[in-house]
């Protein structure tokens, strides 16, 4: 009897598990949800292959909601894939041409402003796609003469790309927005009635391109072309002679011109490279518009052309001039930014938010310009307000902000130069005969620099939710000419897209954020710690090294060097002839351990670290060996 109802409960079990399985299957089929859909946004997220997109990525895309989960993608009604953006996440990759063609249902694809690799894909089987920008990636080839099918498509943004060859002659009476500019098309420009509708900067960038809308006429051929003689063939042997000769003159001539005319070249690329290309792109912020800047729309708010620069002084909108904020509002009559496209422009990297350039003003103080980029999509009033915050944090160890340029496509912070350059190069500069050895006062001094600043902005902190820093690391803490510690890049969690904060800023990569997607400013004292670690064994964090360069866990590494009782081996070698100073490198060694404790609620807090670290100071400066 026991075995007959034992059989009898596996059976309405499996009947149970069929049943459950049928109603599942039953309910997706319903919705509409699609796996090959899905397969192709795995395939796709293998090859862009970030890790906020492989943590957001998971389970089923469209699944009884309108609103998905995944980052980015949009759902129908039916279940199905409706749209994808995926704007500014630093995206790299080579994606197939076929990678959308599963997409039946959609109609907006965005992926602007990446580094995307490869031809222009094929859109033929996305017959709804009313949407395509694929603006400012790294797509070459051709455009796809997919665009040609999409009977429906109203915008098509495929500027800022190595694409080539002729324009597809779309025709399409939907067609409301087009820019091709800034490729490597040639060719003139289809005569149908959809393309000639756009004005001439829809097409600008293109030097192959000819034929209305642009000014410049097909097929001209160039003047100053030298043409052959066809005089008397049975001339005399002297002229002949003669003429020998003077061509012989004349092939030297061009010679030797031809020669001055490369050096000249070579020399002209050396000087556009160093100095006028970071210019010319600081120039492109100030693109005039042909209309007035107080031209009202149908629904009578004022509005803006894409291209005019302005920013927002005292309420008021005016065109192409800095805001000076903050400290820098004594200097506003110094220079504005007519000076600064005036003046040299040398570049000095990217950064994670954008390149940053330095600029000589004549008569006046070197500044820094960040072009930044990837942030929130912030009205003007939002972003005046969010940087007015920032401007209003004013401590000795902070970069002070001097101004600000915003329009619609720029965003610009000036800040002061700073000629001793940042931590990161002082302490992982190359090590030769020629280095100045990092001396433990001077890593005591900018531990202290960086407390200080740190508590500053933890006590003055505008949101309980967004770490006051939330960038902290090497590269962004600066040394004046004295020495002095000045931290930069402070506030920006407040203006940043999520997804690159958590892609590339320094907090989200702390033990909390992987395991709850939450952070803090106990994630800000996390990234102290792991300051104080660098400062210490003088090896790079894995969290803060820079692309290519491999990074060690320090903290992990640190504790167990702690545990296995060989701490002499943690300290830097420039640090162990401090024989001295050794019971103040060892506390400092204890208070980054325990910023960066794995649980957030036993770090302790930065009034407390600026307290401990100023302890050091008071007790072993003194007899310190340097």
């Amino acid at each position: 009897m026991q075995l007959m109802a034992s059989s009898l409960s596996i059976k309405c079990y499996l009947f149970l598990a069929i049943l459950l399985f049928v109603m599942y299957k039953s309910a997706i089929a319903q919705t509409g949800y699609s796996e090959k859909e899905k397969e192709a946004l795995d395939a796709l997220k293998a090859t862009f292959n970030i890790p906020f997109l492989n943590d957001n990525w998971t389970g089923i895309p469209c699944f009884l909601s309108e609103t998905s989960k995944w980052y980015g993608i949009q759902c129908g009604s039916n279940g199905r894939i409706a749209g994808i953006v995926l704007e500014s996440l630093g995206l790299l990759g080579n994606v197939k041409v076929d990678a959308f063609i599963e997409f039946t249902e959609m109609s907006a694809l965005s992926l602007k402003n990446n580094y995307i690799l490869g031809n222009m894909m094929n859109f033929s089987l996305n017959q709804k796609l009313a949407h395509i920008d694929i603006s400012r990636n790294m797509l070459s080839g051709p455009i796809s003469s997919s665009v040609l099918s999409l009977g429906i498509l109203e915008s098509l943004f495929v500027q800022d790309n190595e694409l080539s060859g002729r324009i597809p002659e779309l025709n399409q009476s939907t067609l409301k927005a087009l820019n091709v500019s800034n490729n490597k098309l040639y060719g003139p420009i289809p005569t149908t009635q959809a393309l000639q509708a756009f004005g001439s900067n829809s097409y600008s960038g293109n030097s192959g391109l000819c034929g209305p809308p642009t000014t410049i006429p097909c097929g001209i051929t160039p003047t100053g072309t030298p043409h052959s003689d066809s005089g008397n063939k049975n001339g005399s042997s002297d002229s002949d002679k003669k003429d020998s000769d003077t061509c012989s003159e004349c092939a030297m001539f061009y010679i030797l011109i031809a020669v001055c005319l490369v050096i000249a070249l070579f020399l002209s690329v050396l000087y556009y490279m160093k100095y006028r290309k970071p210019k010319k792109v600081m120039k492109e912020v100030i693109t005039t518009s042909t209309k007035p800047l107080n031209e009202e729309s149908k629904d009578g708010e004022k509005k803006v052309e894409e291209g005019q620069a302005v920013s927002s002084v005292g309420g008021q909108q005016e065109k192409g001039k800095l805001t000076f904020i903050g400290v820098g509002e004594g200097a506003a009559a110094e220079f504005g930014l007519g000076d600064l496209l005036k003046a040299s422009a040398e570049g000095l990297g990217r950064g994670i938010f954008g390149n940053s350039y330095k600029t000589k003003i004549s008569g006046k103080q070197d500044v820094v310009v960040k072009r930044i980029r990837d942030l929130k999509p912030l009205v003007n009033e939002e972003f005046n307000k969010q940087l007015q915050l920032i401007a209003n944090l004013k401590h000795p160890n902070l970069l002070p902000l001097l101004a600000y340029y915003h329009s619609k496509d720029e965003k610009l912070l000036i800040y002061r130069y700073v000629r001793n350059g940042n931590l990161f190069s002082r302490l992982f500069g190359e090590r030769g005969a020629n280095r100045i050895a990092f001396k433990w006062s001077s890593r005591l001094s900018v531990a202290r620099g960086v407390a200080r600043a740190l508590e500053y902005l933890h006590l003055n902190a505008t949101s309980p939710n967004i770490p006051p820093h939330g960038n902290l690391k090497a590269s962004n803490i600066l040394l004046d000419e004295n020495d002095m510690v000045l931290v930069s890049d402070y506030g920006f969690a407040s203006l940043v897209a999520l997804p690159i904060a958590a892609q590339r800023m320094v907090s989200y990569k702390s033990p909390e954020y992987k395991r709850t997607k939450e952070i803090s400013k106990e994630s800000d004292v996390w990234t102290y710690g792991s300051l104080l670690l660098e400062l210490l064994t003088g090896k790079i964090s894995a969290c803060t090294a820079p692309p290519g360069v491999n990074g060690v866990d320090l903290c992990s590494w640190v504790h167990r060097a702690v545990r296995e009782e060989w701490t002499a081996e943690i300290f830097d070698l420039e640090l162990s002839k401090h024989r001295i100073a050794c019971s103040g490198m060892l506390r400092l060694l204890q208070i980054g351990m325990q910023c960066c404790d794995p649980s957030p609620e036993k770090r302790p807090q930065m009034t407390e670290v600026a307290r401990e670290v100023e302890n050091i100071r008071i007790t072993e400066s003194g007899v310190d060996s340097d």
